[in-house]
């Protein structure tokens, strides 16, 4: 009776099942002394997901208020309302990226895009690579669309940290300087007792090689959910390099893109959409001009501005719709994918969208099909795009105050284990602890014994037993009592 498309057993498993009985045992007793601390260890979850959990809720009503006279309106545009389109645009210009309006396709979800992709590039039978580890929910969209997942893989890769602070950091988002990276590297080792090297998880390119025929995407995602991997520009050239030889279609999930813990790491868009082009372009004779610059951030231009600039970027889509596609860009086409569930902590919003590039003889062609899938849904609310400037324009204070947090919590986890238990955290909000045992059987003792909730590795599809995986999202004095009790 049930579609193909399903799993065959829809019930828990059996270690959720007993994960789960746990739990409600460890939330009765402690209920049961009214939470007295003397008789009951009170609960902590180290798993939580959103900040609207731990205390750091994003202040909707000054947009609700700014945007609400236009919820009752409608628009039937397949990618999404322009003006809506044009604040994801200002979202990356503050960011130092350099998207036009067209290169924005509007949905309701992250997840949604990528069934919005699945749909567009792949035919049933055909194979997405996602990195393992890796968050499970790719493989059941994948599974939903009729596709296969095949894994790559990341490694762990033991580095001096003398080398790590002194590495050019021009990778890094912001512009900083080496001195300051350096600072930073010591302060995120330790700033008490600064380790020797590090460990951290870094792309085994090599696992590409293993890649099935009908392998049509290759999904990155960065920072990585859950071991904090950011990709470099080393990666970098190699998966698109991989793409180009093999006709694949590159997609990144950045979704926590705005929690970077390091000068090291930087928005994979700026390999190819970098911030040259808000100075000096060393390749070309122009500086284009700041007015031009506010004018391509607005996503709005004319034949002029294009001409005045002489950026050899900016690419006429026909009706004086610019497009930044550089000349001397990659050959596959490749997405980012993003939205306010991180942005500014709101999942309950539903707005999501995929930034793209593609060369310049396959653009207009892949928007028309990416278009004419969204086409069929039109899914996305009219308050949901009212709302993505007001809450787009103040993203950046309310993600300094989680990032804070997740600075916070991630100092206090690396003084309490040495790096090659856990692995250092380049950005997002989850961080892995290999505690060296079986990890469903610390994942029910950590809960009975020590009434901690943390996520056990397999369920991450680690290909080593032992390791559980931590949210860096928990109020700080819940996070070292959390830790304290892991310790022990």
């Amino acid at each position: 009776m049930l579609s193909s498309r399903l799993p065959k057993d829809l019930t828990p498993s059996p270690f959720f099942a007993e994960l789960e009985r746990a739990k409600a045992e460890v939330l009765a007793e402690c209920a049961g002394t009214g939470g007295n601390v003397a008789e009951c260890l009170p609960f902590i979850d180290m798993t939580v997901s959103s900040p609207l959990r731990v205390g750091l809720p994003f202040d909707l009503q000054p947009a609700v208020e700014q945007a609400k006279s236009e919820f009752g309106t409608w628009v039937a545009d397949a990618a999404g309302r322009r003006d809506a389109r044009e604040a994801v645009v200002e979202y990356y210009r503050e960011r130092g990226g350099a998207f036009t309006a067209g290169q924005i396709i509007l949905t309701a979800s992250t997840s949604e895009a990528y069934s919005v992709l699945f749909k567009t590039f792949c035919d049933p039978g055909d194979v997405i690579l996602t990195p393992m580890p890796g968050y499970p929910l790719l493989d059941t969209l994948a599974q939903l669309e009729h596709l296969e997942c095949a894994p790559y893989f990341l490694k762990i890769r033991r580095e001096n940290a003398r080398k790590l602070a002194t590495d050019e950091s021009v990778e890094g988002a912001g512009g900083r300087n080496d001195k300051t990276a350096a600072k930073n590297n010591v302060i995120l080792s330790g700033a008490k007792n600064p380790v020797k090297s590090t460990f951290r998880f870094v792309l085994d390119s090599d696992s590409l090689l293993a890649a099935p025929e009908r392998a049509k995407i290759l999904l990155l995602v960065s920072p990585h959910n859950p071991t904090g991997h950011c990709v470099s520009r080393e990666e970098w050239n190699e998966a698109v390099r991989f793409c180009e030889e093999n006709n694949m279609i590159l997609v990144v999930d950045e979704v926590f893109a705005d929690y970077a813990f390091s000068d090291k790491v930087s928005r994979t868009w700026q390999y190819v959409l970098d911030e040259r082009r808000e100075t000096r372009d060393e390749s070309a004779d122009v500086i284009l001009d700041p007015g031009v610059r506010s004018t391509i951030g607005e996503g709005i231009h004319t034949s002029s501005d294009c001409d005045n600039s002489a950026s050899k970027d900016l690419w006429d889509a026909g009706g004086g719709d610019f497009i930044n596609l550089p000349e001397d860009g990659p050959k596959c086409p490749i997405f980012w994918l993003n939205g306010l569930s991180k942005a500014v902590g709101s999942p309950q919003l539903k707005l999501g969208w995929m930034a793209f590039y593609a060369p310049r003889e396959h653009f207009e062609e892949i928007r028309a099909a990416l278009e004419f899938v969204e086409d069929a849904y039109l899914s996305v609310s009219s308050p949901a795009q009212s709302l993505a400037r007001p809450t787009l324009a103040v993203s950046a204070a309310y993600e300094s105050r989680i990032r804070e947090r997740l600075l916070q919590n991630w100092q206090t986890l690396r003084e309490a284990f040495p790096s090659k238990y856990c692995p250092e955290v380049l950005g997002g909000w989850y961080a892995v602890v290999r505690l060296g045992e079986d990890d469903e059987e610390i994942t029910l003792r950590l809960l009975r014994e020590k009434h901690v909730l943390v996520q056990p590795g397999f369920f991450f599809d680690f290909d080593e037993d032992g390791w559980v995986v931590i949210s860096l999202l928990q109020e700080p004095a819940q996070f070292q009592e959390a830790i304290d009790r892991i310790k022990q």
